[in-house]
Parts: C-alpha cells; sequence; structure tokens
C-alpha cells in the first residue's frame, strides 16, 4: 500500500479525474431514485450539502494554517511537521475534505454501484497515499511524529481540540482564495458537468435543451471567475504579508 499511495502521490492530479470519468461514462446517472422526483431532489440536495461541507472544511484547514501537500519533485516531503491549525483536530484534513467532494460527487451522480465502488476506491486511494505519507514522517521526525500520532486522529476530527490548535492564530480569507480557488472551481465544474450528463442520458437532447444551455453557461461563468481569480493572484492580491 506504501508502494501505490507513492504512485498515487505522483499522478494524483492526473489520474484521479481520470477515473470519475472513465467511471460516469461506465455507469450512466439514472433519471430518477426509485422512480420518486422527491427523494431525487432529497438525495441531490445532500450531495451538494456534502460537497459544500468537504469545501468548508479545507476552506478551514487553509485559513488556519496551510501546508504544501505537492511533496518534492511529485514526492511525499516535508520540512517541517505541522500540528497547529486543523492540523491539532486531524491529521489529514485536507484529505477528508477531499473524500467528502469525491463522495458528494459520486452521490449526485446517484448509480448505487457507482456510488459505493467510487467512494470505496478512493477511500482506499487516499488510504495508500497516507501511508506513504506516515512512512516518511515516522523517517523524518520519529518520536516527535509518534507523539503526534497518538494525540491526534488520522481521519476523524477531534473538534474538542479546535480551540487549543488554533490559539493566537487569526483566520486568513486571501490565503484561502489564493490557494483554494481552483478546488472551488473544480467543484462548481464536476457539479454542473454532472447535471448536464445525467440530463443529457436519461431524455433525447432536443427536450433539455434549455436545460443544457444554462448549465452550459453556468460553467462559463465559472471558468470566467476561475480566470479572474487566477489573474488577480498573479497580480499579488492574495499575497500574504511578510511577518515584521
Amino acid at each position: 500500500m506504501i508502494a501505490i499511495g507513492n504512485f498515487l502521490f505522483r499522478f494524483r492530479n492526473q489520474l484521479f479525474p481520470a477515473i470519475i470519468i472513465v467511471l460516469f461514462l461506465l455507469a450512466p446517472p439514472p433519471a430518477l431514485v426509485l422512480d420518486s422526483p422527491a427523494l431525487t431532489l432529497a438525495k441531490d440536495l445532500a450531495a451538494v450539502l456534502v460537497i459544500l461541507a468537504g469545501l468548508t472544511l479545507r476552506a478551514t484547514v487553509v485559513g488556519y494554517k496551510y501546508i504544501q501537500r505537492g511533496g518534492l519533485k511529485k514526492k511525499v516531503y516535508a520540512k517541517d511537521l505541522v500540528t497547529e491549525g486543523m492540523f491539532g483536530v486531524c491529521r489529514n484534513p485536507l484529505y477528508v475534505g477531499n473524500m467528502l467532494l469525491y463522495s458528494g460527487v459520486f452521490l449526485l451522480h446517484g448509480n448505487p454501484l457507482l456510488v459505493v465502488f467510487g467512494i470505496g476506491l478512493f477511500a482506499f486511494m487516499y488510504q495508500c497515499i497516507v501511508y506513504a505519507e506516515e512512512a516518511f514522517l515516522d523517517r523524518t521526525f520519529g518520536e516527535a511524529y509518534q507523539a503526534y500520532c497518538r494525540d491526534v486522529p488520522r481521519w476523524a476530527l477531534r473538534m474538542r481540540n479546535f480551540a487549543q490548535s488554533t490559539e493566537g492564530m487569526s483566520f486568513n480569507v486571501k490565503r484561502v482564495i489564493g490557494k483554494d480557488y481552483s478546488t472551488v472551481s473544480a467543484a462548481m465544474i464536476a457539479i454542473l458537468a454532472t447535471e448536464m450528463y445525467k440530463f443529457a442520458s436519461n431524455a433525447p437532447v432536443e427536450h433539455n435543451t434549455g436545460v443544457l444551455a444554462a448549465l452550459g453557461v453556468l460553467m462559463a461563468l465559472v471558468g470566467i471567475g476561475t480566470a479572474i481569480v487566477s489573474y488577480m493572484k498573479r497580480r499579488g492580491a492574495f499575497r500574504e504579508r511578510a511577518a515584521s
């Protein structure tokens, strides 16, 4: 699993979206849940709430203490052992947020087999990545990391630690926008693309032209908004001031 985790860590940005696309193509979304429009709407609302929970968790993590998860040369790497902020609540809060995002997207799709298989597959892949990171951190930080593991859960959120782990810290909104806008954009595009797929798969396209056009316009607006934020970031709008 550590070997698999190192491989996934290196290629996850390309591999994970490709896996979702392949799974979606193999299992078209159902039109309704148990032939019930009410149940279908409830399921879709629950899926969006799960996605929003993932985005909120990621924003909370980044707003208090950001760590670069990209590693060094696409390999697991950490210069410091970060234990404050949300990392005092959970050892992998960003990955928990990501799992909520992926779970919400699979739930929005709605095929029961795909929901179970997709969530299970991504849980396995993230577990492998975590094992690879833990092996590196244990080698690098030794007893300090082992003590951290004893105090903070791997996946659960121990919220009673929140006040102590964020004591003296302030929430940085600029950092959230600058660091996580692409994740918000990807989540919104995933929601819109999934809805377009559902409409296109379950009725003749000519019957859904208006809906598909509206979703396409929303997707274009998300793209424009993302481009604007990206431009502002390059211009230094979200740059953090150096501590004096």
